[in-house]
Parts: structure tokens; C-alpha cells; sequence
């Protein structure tokens, strides 16, 4: 079985689930999982984890994204974006790129956005777009997102280029409609490219027929990011061989048998690999008990026994 992380590059027309099943096909494997939904219509960096590594699709969702979005105002649609059915067009003549920059840069910061009825967020069991799709609306909770910066790349108005850096569950045709809304003249997305997620970039992302061909050649290993990639932040100690066994089956281990630990005191989550460089998990460092405790573990005894 393959184990790590594809920075996959989606292309438009694809839905993230379509990403998913295509690689299966590619890697010869089921076990795989994307780390957060891009729309059909959105293109970039969705990277999608493979056997042991669906294990952090769930933390990668969580981590801050990067965007570059391309805001149209002077129309409202129903799905917040230039696919959608056009509801509203309103007047856009009298604005100064002042005060467009002014009102975009406003929204950097906590904010409480409303989830679009086009998503795939649940009420009562079912997907909103799919009661969007029979016509219906219904009241949605706003929730606080946080829009970390907000860099304005080009303007000829109508049409704001921006990049977006911001927290998990934020929408950006959201922030599009709701810029428009607070000038008065309406807005949507025109376009949306994700340029970022976590430590993956836009720039090592590879299209499908890119990883296919890598799969061709024999060379797919060079393109896979290993799984402890993902905590580079933490610090990594090496388990002595008296508490490996601790270590395999996810017991605590006492610091004692754990190396380098003096100097890794003042952390709180731990890198913990055994004396081959496998990389066991991250484990809690647990100061007044002084031992390590799992949060995660990554182990695969195949490779131990091998």
C-alpha cells in the first residue's frame, strides 16, 4: 500500500470526489481521502492523502488556506458565483477604487458569515445545495470565520483580483457576495484559485495526467510527501530500545526512555519515531506525570516486522 500526501492540482470541472476516485484508478488502491472540498467550478492545491496518511486528513482540513479569488461586482447570484442564476444586478459607475480597497480591506479579521445554500453542509441530514436544487431556503446559522489578510492584486472595476488567506469553513464567494452587499452594488466570484494548504503550494502541485504518468514511469515515490511532513513543527525524539514495545502499542512512555527529551521540555505535542526511524506518532508530553502520552499514532507493524 502507498503512504503519504499528493499535492494534487484540481482542474476545473472536477468535483474533489471525482479527484479521489480517478486516483484510485492511478495508485490501485481504496484508501484514499482529500483533506477539504473545492467546488467544480474552483481550480489548485488540494491535497489528497493516501493509505495510513487519511489518518491527517482531518488535521489538514483544519489548517489555513490561501486563495486568489476574483471578485465581479455589480451582480448577485444564487449560488454566490458566475455560475449561478443572476437575482440581482446593481449600479457600480459611481465607485472609487478607494472605496472598494477600504470595504474589502474591512472584512480582515473575525467575521460572521453565513454558509451559502449551494454547499455541502448538512441540515437535518441532508446537503443544502440539494435543497437549494428543489428551490428551497431555509435560515442558516452564521458562524465566525477568521479572513487573516487580504492582498488586492489588481482592480479595474468591476473586478477585484485578491489574494485570501484565511481560516477553515470560510467560503470566499461568500466574502465576495457579502463585499457587495456592504457597497451596495452586489458581488460575486468570478473565478477561485486555492494557491495553498498548510505547507502544500500551488508551485509542487501536479495535475491527474501529471501523476499518471509519474505512475508510468515507476516514479510516483518521488512525488509522494511523507506523513510526518505534516508535524515538521514539532519536535521529533527517538524512543531507546527498553521502551519501544511501550511506544508500538501506544502505552506511555516515561521520558526515560525516550531521547533528547531534556531539551524538547517546554513542547507539548512530540514527533516519536523508534530507533530505525519509523515513525511511530505524536504523542502529548505530559510535564508533571513526565511522560508522553499518544494523541495520534501512525504505526505500521508491517513495516516493523519487515
Amino acid at each position: 500500500m502507498v503512504n503519504g500526501i499528493l499535492n494534487v492540482y484540481k482542474e476545473k470541472g472536477y468535483t474533489s470526489h471525482d479527484v479521489v476516485a480517478k486516483l484510485r484508478g492511478i495508485v490501485g488502491q481504496k484508501k484514499i481521502g482529500h483533506t477539504g472540498t473545492l467546488d467544480p467550478d474552483a481550480e489548485g492545491v488540494l491535497p489528497v492523502c493516501l493509505g495510513r496518511a487519511t489518518k491527517v486528513c482531518d488535521m489538514l482540513t483544519e489548517k489555513d488556506k490561501t486563495y486568489e479569488a476574483v471578485l465581479l461586482l455589480g451582480k448577485e447570484t444564487d449560488t454566490q458565483d458566475i455560475s449561478g442564476t443572476v437575482l440581482r444586478v446593481g449600479e457600480t459607475e459611481g465607485l472609487t477604487q478607494e472605496q472598494v480597497k477600504d470595504c474589502v480591506m474591512s472584512f480582515v479579521g473575525e467575521y460572521d458569515q453565513i454558509p451559502p445554500m449551494y454547499s455541502a453542509l448538512k441540515v437535518n441530514g441532508k446537503k443544502l445545495y440539494e435543497l437549494a436544487r428543489e428551490g428551497k431556503t431555509i435560515e442558516r446559522k452564521s458562524r465566525k470565520v477568521e479572513i487573516k489578510e487580504i492582498r488586492i492584486l489588481e482592480m479595474a472595476l468591476p473586478r477585484v483580483r485578491m489574494e485570501v488567506s484565511c481560516s477553515k469553513g470560510t467560503y470566499i464567494r461568500t466574502l465576495c457576495h457579502d463585499i457587495g452587499e456592504k457597497l451596495g452594488c452586489f458581488g460575486c466570484m468570478e473565478s477561485l484559485l486555492r494557491t495553498k494548504v498548510s505547507r502544500f503550494e500551488i508551485e509542487s502541485s501536479l495535475k491527474l495526467s501529471e501523476i499518471q504518468k509519474k505512475r508510468e514511469e515507476g516514479k510516483l515515490s518521488e512525488i509522494i510527501t511523507p506523513l510526518d511532513a505534516v508535524f515538521f513543527q514539532y519536535p521529533a525524539v527517538t524512543v531507546k530500545k527498553e521502551g519501544q514495545a511501550l511506544a508500538y502499542n501506544g502505552n506511555e512512555i516515561p521520558i526515560r526512555f525516550v531521547t533528547d527529551m531534556e531539551e524538547r521540555k517546554n513542547q507539548e505535542w512530540i514527533r516519536v519515531y523508534d530507533l530505525e526511524n519509523h515513525f511511530i506518532g505524536i504523542f502529548c508530553f505530559d510535564k508533571n506525570r513526565k511522560k508522553l502520552t499518544v494523541e495520534k499514532m501512525f504505526l505500521d507493524q508491517e513495516e516493523i516486522r519487515g
